[in-house]
């Protein structure tokens, strides 16, 4: 069966408008949030969850660092195997540690930190693959103080 030409024209405008709306990638800008100044003395650390408490020492010795995420939080990385990181959020206020759901692993070559943030945004920026996966993206998760949570993502070639 073949397409005339205007039929096929009619397909491509139709894919084309559908691309204009898709939903935007969320921005640093749309998960603004007020930066808190640091307390003096490092809070007695509470380890949310199993990973937390097993990498307690590198997460007490980021603890003491600047704020440098979601507006009183520090995000703490570190390695756990070549080309691969894990990291945790810590409330500097608080104490509370709540670490990313995943490992962030093969991420492109012209990428030197895998991880996006921004002291005054809730967003999170995560390029690679998640938990060691064969699916490489782009991931942006908001975190609430509690959790991270997923809320856009685009698969394929890096952003």
């Amino acid at each position: 069966m073949r397409l005339s030409h205007a039929r096929f024209a009619a397909l491509i405008l139709a894919a084309l408008s559908s691309l204009s709306h898709a939903e935007p990638l969320p921005k640093f800008e749309n998960c603004s949030v007020p930066v808190e100044s640091k307390q003096t003395t490092v809070p007695r650390l509470k380890f949310a969850d199993a990973p937390a408490r097993k990498y307690r020492t590198v997460i007490r010795d980021a603890a003491s660092q600047p704020v440098n995420f979601a507006g009183h939080y520090v995000l703490a990385t570190w390695g756990c195997g070549s080309g691969c990181i894990m990291a945790a959020a810590i409330d500097s206020k608080s104490g509370r540690v709540n670490s990313l759901p995943f490992t962030v692993s093969n991420w492109p070559m012209d990428v030197t930190e895998p991880l996006s943030y921004r002291t005054n945004s809730c967003l999170l920026v995560v390029r690679g693959s998640r938990n060691e996966s064969t699916d490489r993206g782009t991931y942006y998760y908001a975190f609430d103080g509690k959790a991270f949570t997923l809320i856009g993502s685009k698969n394929g070639p890096m952003q």
